[in-house]
């Protein structure tokens, strides 16, 4: 089955008792026993809820995985695959990725004994090289990167992975598993945000986690029913909702920032565009590759920082906010909002400088969105 046909009937008919359309949302804490030493397979729902395990199931479906996992956040799924590990252990990141993630391994991992480096994935020698023998356990991915599009070959650094013995965990939160699907590619654990994409509309927090093979979801399993980190029944409903219109708002999506990125490579007051689907983009190939697209997510940079607040004050139809992945074009300073919390040092060499600013495009009419960055930029270059 197409996976377009199988995102469209994320929950569908569910409840063979009733036959409801929709995914009924379980709203109940726990669940009569019907005699001692007999269980319905439901007991409480931090362990299952019915609802909630239909779109683990889903997502399981959609990523080819093993088992999904619903989390109350994109934070929350990513620390529960990083309580995998323990004092002692070695990962190798992405030196290109989102500030939070950044913050929960500097300030929170790293003082349980768990160190990181921080490697330009696109260079496999590079992160070959940065594998600490006995100690490095796992490849943590962004693909593209968070804010600069990098692109990692994920076959090539999955297939270097196992010859070692260590994970690969991707976070594919840009391009969702209707563009890419990174456990078909050689990852263990994929990881999402489902407050972006998957939601779509920007009223729900949720993670996800995929997994590959069963002892790594038993892992993941524990950790959470362990710790109690899971996606309440409504939140749950909202984001099954949200699932089935993907394939739909993913393409009208990168149709618009490709057209907006093809604009602002021409308009002389931008001095360097950053979207995979770009002819110059050095990850171009890869990506025609290993994704049946390039995403919705781009970055630009102006010729002078002092352009950007008046850029981002200018803008009527986009949004300034942080977040991407909901149906709204949203323009983030990644400097201040989500790389913040990354040292300055940090952030002046891996490149989220104070001229940057990001676009997360969604489905507004492409005219509407490309007048009203006509107008921003070019005033913004004025003063």
């Amino acid at each position: 089955m197409n996976i377009e046909t199988r995102i469209t009937h994320a929950g569908l008919c569910t409840d063979s008792v009733t036959g409801a359309i929709s995914t009924p949302i379980y709203q109940t804490a726990t669940f009569r026993h019907p005699a001692v030493g007999v269980s319905t397979g439901y007991d409480y729902s931090r362990t299952v809820n019915p609802t909630r395990q239909v779109l683990e199931n889903v997502m399981a479906d959609l990523e080819g995985g093993d088992r999904g996992f619903a989390f109350a956040s994109g934070m929350g799924a990513i620390t529960t695959v990083l309580m995998m590990f323990s004092n002692g252990d070695h990962l190798l990141v992405s030196d290109d990725l989102y500030g939070g993630t950044y913050r929960v391994l500097e300030r929170n991992f790293r003082q349980l004994g768990i160190t990181v480096d921080y490697v330009d994935m696109t260079q496999l020698e590079s992160v070959e090289a940065a594998i600490i023998p006995g100690h490095t356990k796992a490849i943590l991915i962004e693909t593209p990167t968070n804010p600069l599009m990098k692109i990692t070959d994920l076959a090539k650094v999955s297939a270097l992975a196992r010859s070692k013995g260590l994970l690969t965990i991707v976070d594919n939160t840009f391009m969702t598993p209707y563009l890419q699907r990174p456990i078909e590619l050689g990852a263990d654990v994929v990881v999402h945000s489902g407050t972006k994409y998957l939601g779509g509309h920007n009223d729900v927090l949720s993670g996800v986690v995929v997994t590959a093979r069963p002892e790594l979801s038993e892992k993941i399993g524990f950790i959470q029913n362990s710790t109690g980190n899971v996606l309440g029944p409504q939140d749950s409903w909202l984001m099954l909702r949200g699932i089935k219109t993907l394939s739909l708002r993913m393409e009208k999506q990168q149709q618009n920032a490709a057209a907006i990125a093809e604009w602002l490579v021409k308009n002389p007051h931008v001095k360097q565009v950053y979207y995979p689907g770009l002819p110059g983009h050095p990850g171009r190939e890869i990506q025609v590759k290993q994704s049946n697209g390039f995403g919705a997510m781009l970055s630009f940079r102006v010729p002078d920082a002092a352009w950007v607040e008046r850029i981002i004050n200018r803008v009527k139809v986009i949004t300034y906010a942080e977040s991407l992945g909901g149906v709204e074009t949203l323009i983030t300073y990644p400097m201040k909002q989500t790389h913040g919390d990354i040292p300055a040092e940090i952030r002046q060499k891996i490149g989220v400088t104070d001229d940057l600013i990001r676009l997360s495009v969604g489905i507004e009419h492409i005219d509407d969105l490309i007048g009203d960055l006509e107008q921003a930029i070019s005033g913004g270059a004025k003063g």
